[in-house]
């Protein structure tokens, strides 16, 4: 039986939303964020040493990293899905499983980084400080934000906007393995800017995933997926 360990708010629900797709059987654990600094609860080091979600067990075999676990997951358990899922990891060598392959390493290889950040600097101003600093803080927080981090996410999403315009699904015409893996980066850029009036096809690729009844099973059991800024 796999056991999910799932932290609130966090890329976890990718490994739900999949588990939920293929109908596997899954435990699921649940752990809660410290209300004070937001980290992820020391008990998870008893299950992975890095101590962070999302992490599974499948009877002895622990897996960690999501994009590692949907991979894993797809390859044990996903060969067999068919209709809407029968491209999840897509044929090597076609252009929709180069597209996977670009997908799954750009969520946290690229788009993930400028989002942690944005989350970074907006919640600086708002920690506890001498009244003298905070300022100081908030202005410079607005400098980097303003130069670096918003043009950057703009050209993400510049770039997503285009390629959701010529396609209906990250990987081509078929859900795939991607789709899961963008799926947190996504609801965290449309939470963290004002892309769904910017981009509509973005906006529009959120609205499929969220329809999808699996989607909504894995958010009734893991809770919302980004936390509020």
């Amino acid at each position: 039986m796999i056991t999910v360990h799932h932290l609130e708010t966090s890329r976890s629900q990718r490994v739900l939303w999949l588990l939920e797709e293929l109908g596997v059987p899954y435990e699921l654990k649940l752990y809660k964020r410290d209300p004070r600094t937001r980290l992820a609860p020391l008990e998870l080091k008893q299950v992975h040493p890095l101590g962070k979600s999302p992490v599974i067990t499948d009877g002895d075999l622990v897996v960690a990293e999501s994009g590692a676990i949907l991979e894993y997951l797809a390859e044990s358990y996903g060969n067999q899905a068919k209709g809407d899922l029968a491209g999840l990891l897509a044929t090597p060598g076609t252009p929709e499983h180069r597209q996977l392959r670009f997908w799954m390493h750009y969520a946290e290889g690229s788009l993930m980084n400028w989002l942690v950040m944005k989350l970074v600097f907006r919640s600086i101003p708002t920690q506890p400080m001498p009244f003298f600093v905070k300022p100081i803080a908030r202005q410079l927080c607005k400098k980097v934000q303003a130069k670096l981090i918003d043009p950057n996410l703009q050209t993400s999403m510049d770039f997503m906007e285009s390629h959701l315009a010529r396609h209906t699904w990250f990987a081509g015409e078929q859900l795939s393995l991607a789709d899961f893996q963008m799926s947190f980066a996504v609801a965290a850029l449309l939470a963290r800017s004002d892309a769904a009036r910017q981009c509509p096809k973005i906006a529009a690729w959120l609205a499929r995933v969220e329809a999808r009844p699996a989607w909504q099973r894995a958010l009734a059991k893991g809770g919302p997926v980004v936390m509020s800024a």
